[in-house]
């Protein structure tokens, strides 16, 4: 499906910027009334000279010093609070599109994900986001120093004609240099961002295997993958630095020419006696205020590349396509809980017809996992079928929202993550309000995990549950599907890390939590298996007979391999 609107980078940008405008209005505002005071502060100096210091009038030094500390007291608040409103500017946009993404990323109709590791989805929410709410401070602090500029033209146009003409000759020479040598810093800081990313993928890839790595001898390979991931991400930072020391040295170096060029005009004209001792010192200060803004500018059009960069990264995981149509209507209250799937192919599933009856516990057992993994993509949406059609309680789960469809549906996938947190927590994430996880705790068997840990079911889990052990993280996951206490609960071989005693006790007490609601466990445990109140045999990609499970293991040799290999 493809998205109504995609965004471009400029688009990003420009959302960005506008979001927060008024900020960076009053930022530039107040930066612009900084720069005008730094800018006045040399021709107060020279003005100091020439009416107070060469006539020796105290008087006058005195009331043009109070003029000066005025000017300083209203250039320093000014450069406070406007650096204060870019700053804001600048974090507000970063939160905002950092939330945006995330809101993409978790969008029920999926799609983001697909392609992209999570590593580099992270690196695009926080360092990408970062670059480009960045580009908020930098037209705020970029105005003001093109004010600054303006100001200081202004300030030698008064004193000397030929001085504010070299200024206002000098500086679009440079704006347009820098504009030029941002072009191949802005691609290299793409290619930069893209090779950081992929290299935070694989690291956090890698942490995440670790314990299977260290199983399996892998760890030298693992190191070698890491290590050419990471040349390759340093080469790139190193061309996009060496893009940026060009432009950033070629940039002072003629602001470095320009600044001389005043200084050269300035004082010809004072040996010529067309401007006074004070203007000539005023011109020098003035040729030295420059360095500032110009400076400025030239971090403005870094940020700005950079900027431009990210913003094009973002966009792109925006403006990924949606892997489902995401549809207008609720499911129908109460949720009876008949599925019906018609026709439906979809991946290795071929015109799959199967009926799941309100308040049913049905087993699926197919022959090859692929297939399994297709129905659940399809039950749970995160694919529609290629062909046919899936329903519930006669309603198209192509018309319903996502959203809302998992507010009835919940397809509990075999690998389950679970969240930094105590068990008890990690329980009750999807738990009704006020609902009591203890029920479900006991039917998955968590009740007995909780008794062999240091705190009970208050101790903290880490990080997707690797402080516990296999068998305890899919019992912490299935009680949490449990307890979400969906009207159709989808569980994918929830028990494979457990022993048999355990699995038994699981499977008595599955049946029992979800008496009168609709269950389907595809799974080729025996133990689950046998509560069910019937199995269907899923092969080929087709259901070719459904009967209880003990029938089954009678009469199909594929059951047989299946359940009993």
């Amino acid at each position: 499906m493809i998205s109504p609107f995609r965004p471009s980078g400029r688009d990003v940008l420009r959302e960005s910027v506008g979001g927060q405008r008024r900020r960076v209005a009053l930022g530039a505002l107040l930066g612009s009334g900084h720069q005008i005071g730094e800018a006045l502060v040399p021709a107060l100096i020279g003005v100091v000279i020439d009416k107070a210091v060469t006539r020796s009038d105290t008087g006058a030094l005195l009331l043009w010093l109070g003029v000066l500390a005025v000017v300083y007291t209203g250039l320093a608040l000014s450069f406070r609070f406007g650096a204060w409103s870019g700053d804001l500017a600048a974090a507000r946009a970063e939160h905002a599109l950092r939330v945006r993404l995330v809101g993409r990323v978790l969008d029920p109709r999926g799609g983001a994900e697909d392609g992209r590791l999570p590593g580099a989805l992270a690196n695009t929410a926080t360092e990408d986001a970062r670059r480009v709410g960045a580009v908020n401070m930098a037209l705020t602090s970029g105005f003001s120093a093109l004010v600054g500029i303006a100001a200081c033209a202004v300030v030698l146009l008064r004193t000397s004609v030929p001085l504010g003409l070299v200024v206002l000759v000098g500086t679009p020479v440079l704006l347009l240099l820098g504009h030029l040598l941002s072009k191949p810093l802005e691609s290299r800081s793409e290619a930069e961002q893209e090779q950081a990313a992929h290299a935070s993928a694989i690291a956090a890839d890698l942490v995440a295997g670790l314990r299977i790595l260290k199983g399996i001898g892998g760890e030298p390979t693992a190191i070698a993958r890491y290590r050419a991931t990471s040349r390759g991400s340093l080469l790139a930072t190193l061309r996009a630095a060496r893009a940026q020391a060009l432009q950033t040295g070629t940039v002072l170096t003629m602001t470095g020419c320009l600044i001389a060029a005043v200084a050269l005009v300035g004082g010809r004209l004072a040996a010529q006696g067309s401007i006074s001792l004070g203007q000539l010192v005023s011109a020098f200060g003035l040729a030295l205020f420059l360095l500032g803004p110009l400076e400025v500018l030239a971090w403005v059009n870094t940020e700005l590349a950079q900027g431009r960069a990210s913003a094009t990264r973002i966009a792109e995981v925006l403006a990924t396509p949606h892997k489902v149509a995401s549809g207008t209507g609720s499911p129908a209250e109460p949720v009876r809980g008949a599925l019906r799937l018609t026709g439906v192919g979809h991946g290795g599933l071929r015109d799959l017809d199967l009926d799941v009856a309100p308040g049913e516990l049905l087993g699926v057992v197919a022959t090859d996992p692929a297939d399994a993994a297709d129905l659940l993509r399809c039950l749970a949406r995160r694919a529609d079928p290629e062909s046919g059609t899936v329903t519930l309680d006669g309603v198209a789960l192509t018309e319903l929202d996502p959203a809302a469809l998992r507010t009835a549906v919940l397809v509990a996938e075999h690998e389950a993550d679970l969240f930094r947190g105590s068990v008890r927590a990690n329980v009750s994430a999807a738990a009704p309000r006020s609902a009591d996880p203890g029920p479900a705790m006991a039917a998955a068997g968590v009740t007995q995990v909780a008794g062999t840990l240091p705190d009970g079911e208050h101790t903290q889990v880490s990080e997707r549950g690797r402080s516990l052990s296999g068998g305890q993280r899919q019992r912490v996951a299935l009680a949490r599907a449990l307890a979400a206490d969906r009207a159709v609960l989808v569980v994918h071989d929830p028990t494979t890390a457990v022993d048999a005693v355990t699995e038994a006790g699981i499977a008595a007490g599955l049946r029992e939590i979800r008496e009168g609601r609709t269950t389907v466990l595809v799974t080729t445990s025996p133990a689950l298996l046998s509560v069910t109140d019937r199995v269907v045999l899923l092969d080929g990609g087709r259901v070719t007979d459904s009967a209880p499970h003990a029938d089954l293991i009678l009469r199909h040799d594929a059951y047989r391999s299946a359940v009993l290999a």
